[in-house]
């Protein structure tokens, strides 16, 4: 696989959406923008019940956002259209009314842990280790923190965004709420993800719903605080620190 997609395919009233870039599953803002729109359409669905999200490969998730893009941000507006990527992926997988259930089949960094954060029920394998890396290169994970921090709560978020070179394993982020299970082999994880696709597939809707809203309460505002998070990114990816960290890992 050479080329970046978001596919989406309905069976049975279970609708896989994934995604790819051959860049370790590293998002740009186009991919992140048709991520947002499938999963949007997907909540809209009546022949959807039940939303598995996925990427496509055998290893990373999701290595974060587009690094290529990161660098060649020249000034505030760029760098709040560039942080609003994900920020919109998470908030359509916020609103949607469908349960999401999250397959993460390796290691996720940055925005990626964000999104995984967002599902509803998130299943993994052994070599899903997760790492918050962007105090690295002089910024921070303001724009996945509010998703991250619902699921590891705010001593757990805290502590992988200070530790912001380790990985740390799926079994700690089973430990701390993030994921549900953890499986040896991506063969009975994704088992796993079809067994609990196939059950909620069966339960009511309205229901579904109707709990999703209660799982999701007091994150309302968060159209408008991913959006005030994105523009601290943005304006701290243009500081002479960050400009001079980025040349190095070029």
């Amino acid at each position: 696989m050479t080329a970046a997609y978001v596919k989406t395919t309905t069976e049975h009233q279970i609708t896989t959406i994934e995604f790819f870039h051959p860049a370790h599953n590293s998002l740009p803002s186009d991919v992140l923008a048709d991520l947002a729109n499938a999963i949007q359409s997907a909540g809209q669905d009546e022949n959807t019940k039940v939303i598995i999200l996925k990427s496509g490969g055998e290893r990373t998730f999701c290595a974060g956002a587009s690094f290529k893009e990161l660098v060649a941000i020249e000034n505030e507006e760029q760098g709040l259209e560039f942080f609003s990527g994900f920020a919109n992926v998470i908030n359509a997988m916020r609103k949607c009314p469908k349960f999401i259930i999250g397959r993460v089949q390796g290691k996720t960094v940055g925005g990626g842990v964000g999104v995984a954060s967002a599902t509803d029920y998130c299943f993994a394998t052994k070599y899903a280790a997760i790492k918050l890396s962007e105090l690295n290169i002089g910024i921070g994970p303001f724009v996945v923190g509010p998703a991250v921090q619902r699921k590891l709560g705010l001593s757990g978020m805290s502590q992988i965004a200070i530790n912001a070179n380790e990985f740390y394993t799926p079994e700690w982020a089973k430990e701390n709420g993030l994921f549900a299970e953890v499986f040896d082999t991506t063969e009975d994880m994704d088992k796993a993800v079809m067994e609990r696709a196939k059950a909620l597939a069966q339960y009511n809707p309205d229901a579904m719903a109707e709990m999703k809203k209660m799982f999701w309460s007091g994150c309302e505002d968060w159209d408008q605080l991913l959006t005030e998070r994105a523009k601290i990114s943005g304006r701290l990816v243009l500081s002479d620190f960050t400009k001079e960290t980025l040349k190095r890992f070029k």
